[in-house]
């Protein structure tokens, strides 16, 4: 893991008992950040003093307000929590469309607009959105479709917080080896690889993190003919149909 430091900044993530974010938990205190709040629906215990578990349900307004009003030193928000429920499908119940974007969209977009005051009272701070290459091409799941709102979204928080000083940061990667996709066999890079990118991002300066290979390739590919672009990404997205 590299050592890009975030050192003495006060983080927040969510969705941080495993998977992806746990890993920014790790990364963050790995670079030296000054506490990390370990945000969930049900908090866990952490080892190190320097991790608070904070209580957050994204589907909850009250949560979301009482989560910014105890987390008020945070200069650094990740939004990581998200879920992708098996058998999700872009053809099934507006009920469990709606549940997806509840947590994904609503939700985070909520967490973000809560936190914007805090950010901008430690001299605007940083804002890391995980998104998914699923915004970018025809996946056939409401997960895909939340996750392209999001990044639209991500785009207009960036313009729409731009005055107070926030930076926010757009992380794009395709499949993660982590919990949430294990169903999914196919090729995947590792949660620390994202992590450790995404926080070089963040110290550098970027506005997008492109955090693997594939992602990269599909962002070069965007502005080529719907005609075009669409038989080249069917083949690698035929195990949805599995």
């Amino acid at each position: 893991m590299s050592t890009t430091p975030l050192a003495g900044r006060t983080v927040l993530v969510t969705g941080a008992n495993g998977g992806l974010g746990q890993e920014f938990v790790a990364g963050a205190l790995a670079r030296g950040a000054a506490k990390v709040y370990a945000a969930a629906r049900t908090p866990r215990s952490w080892e190190s003093p320097l991790v608070e578990p904070l209580h957050l349900d994204l589907t909850g307004p009250e949560s979301i307000a009482a989560a910014a009003a105890r987390a008020g030193d945070v200069d650094l928000r990740v939004n990581n929590a998200a879920i992708a429920p098996e058998g999700d499908s872009i053809t099934g119940s507006v009920e469990d469309a709606r549940r997806v974007f509840e947590t994904n969209f609503f939700g985070t977009l909520q967490v973000a607009n809560a936190f914007a005051p805090v950010l901008a009272s430690h001299g605007g701070g940083t804002m890391l959105n995980v998104i998914s290459s699923a915004a970018w091409v025809s996946v056939p799941t409401v997960y895909g479709a939340s996750k392209a709102a999001l990044w639209s979204a991500s785009n207009g928080l960036r313009l729409a917080l731009e005055g107070q000083g926030t930076h926010v940061v757009s992380l794009l990667v395709g499949m993660v080896d982590t919990p949430m996709s294990q169903r999914w066999d196919v090729a995947k890079v590792t949660a620390a690889s994202v992590v450790d990118q995404a926080y070089d991002g963040v110290v550098n300066g970027a506005l997008e993190v492109l955090a693997d290979e594939e992602t990269r390739g599909l962002k070069v590919q965007l502005g080529t003919p719907a005609e075009e672009f669409y038989p080249r990404v069917h083949e690698q997205l035929a195990f949805f149909k599995a």
